[in-house]
């Protein structure tokens, strides 16, 4: 019995090592902040001229700062619409301003696409002449978003990386103009401290949170709310979603729109994230790898350049607009951007350039939010694509998937 005994402690104690030993390879902190806008404020998402009466559920900002030995990341989401790429670069240089040593061009913003959000773009104010942007609410968003990046950063702890994976939403996430193209999987990367307790949960799922659509007047992160409200109960530390690749049409179908029906899609979802994380994988490498690269996408809807004219989006839109792509490397963990809502085609086209074993993120409206990110068959009237028409109407034109995916290619290869 002596010796079963001290053999058992010698495991506990060398289990005890490695675990100690993991947990310098990598520092995080994480922090989050309510960002619910007043009653008053304008609806995104569906019709027009939409004014917020209540807060049904809050919606947050969620910051995640990764380091190792020589670099840092930040990755911040926002419950709204879909944060433009001006309003990173505004984060970026307030978190500079307050820590001139991290480095801020490693920031990485993404949007959670909430219907029952704050209108961030523009479009959805009174009408198509006037902007229903908040533009002090912005401001306060930016500077909240910047806050929590150094938060998390002053807070950050000894972590032990761990992954999962697994697939969710058979019956419910549908993709309702293509229905053969879907990616249900959901992609964990968790961060733990030394016993065990969860300092951020990051979550890679894709389905439109569009439940409560155009039903309610009261804020909410739709079927993201319950899945905070469960991740944060079962385990604590800052659960953060991250969405997927969601264009042309990636919807919750066959669900009741009510709070209810949303949540327990929530629930159902958080509940698919703990079960995975029972038999989590560990992440081996501490290596953090950050490639970024600012391009030009051209305009073909004159749509879009009319509304940047007359400030309704107040964003330079011309023949052109910038933004910005990134590829990180967490150890064996792979993200991507896109900038906008992408077709599943581009999410698993980009899955399928990432060189890894480990988990692989898509992040949709990633830097940025410009519309629809369609195949170019969307814009054939012959093809009869189900909802083609709108979705096309709300899309920069037919060019912009294949420049974006060679541009991944080429950030893949290192050019």
């Amino acid at each position: 019995m002596k010796k079963i005994l001290f053999l058992v402690w010698m495991a506990l104690l060398v289990f005890s090592n490695l675990a100690a030993q993991n947990s310098g390879r990598f520092s995080v902190g994480a922090a989050s902040a309510i960002i619910s806008p007043k009653p008053g404020a304008y609806i995104a998402g569906g019709d027009q001229n939409r004014k917020f009466t209540g807060v049904h559920d809050d919606l947050y900002v969620k910051a995640v700062v990764i380091s190792n030995e020589t670099t840092s990341i930040a990755i911040f989401t926002v419950d709204c619409i879909g944060m433009l790429y001006p309003q990173l670069l505004q984060v970026r240089q307030a978190v500079l301003k307050m820590v001139p040593e991290f480095p801020a061009d490693q920031i990485i913003m993404s949007s959670t696409h909430t219907h029952s959000g704050p209108d961030v773009v523009g479009l959805w104010g009174p009408d198509l002449q006037h902007s229903g942007v908040d533009n002090i609410y912005l401001r306060e968003i930016v500077a909240t978003a910047a806050s929590q990046i150094v938060k998390a950063y002053q807070n950050r702890k000894p972590a032990i990386p761990r992954y999962a994976n697994t697939v969710h939403g058979q019956g419910w996430v549908e993709n309702i103009s293509q229905p053969a193209e879907l990616d249900r999987s959901v992609t964990i990367l968790q961060f733990v401290d030394r016993r065990y307790r969860n300092i951020a949960t990051l979550t890679n799922f894709a389905c439109h949170p569009t439940i409560l659509d155009g039903t309610t007047t009261d804020v909410s992160a739709d079927y993201v709310a319950g899945f905070y409200e469960t991740l944060d109960k079962a385990q604590g530390g800052v659960n953060m979603f991250l969405q997927g690749a969601i264009g042309g049409w990636v919807q919750p179908e066959h669900v009741p729109r009510t709070f209810v029906a949303a949540y327990e899609k929530g629930y159902g979802l958080a509940a698919a994230v703990v079960a995975a994380l029972k038999n989590p994988q560990s992440i081996e490498s501490n290596d953090i790898a950050f490639k970024r690269k600012v391009i030009s996408l051209p305009v073909e809807n004159e749509g879009f350049r009319q509304l940047s004219a007359i400030n309704v989006i107040n964003r330079k839109i011309t023949d052109s607009v910038s933004t910005e792509l990134v590829m990180v490397d967490i150890g064996e963990a792979k993200f991507a951007t896109h900038p906008g809502e992408t077709v599943p085609a581009m999410g698993l086209a980009t899955k399928g350039m990432m060189k890894t074993d480990g988990p692989k993120f898509i992040l949709g409206l990633g830097m940025d939010a410009l519309g629809y990110i369609l195949k170019p068959a969307f814009f054939n009237p012959d093809a009869k694509i189900p909802h083609s028409e709108y979705l096309c109407s709300m899309s920069l034109g037919p060019k912009t998937m294949d420049l974006i995916m060679q541009e991944i290619d080429a950030l893949v290869r290192g050019n």
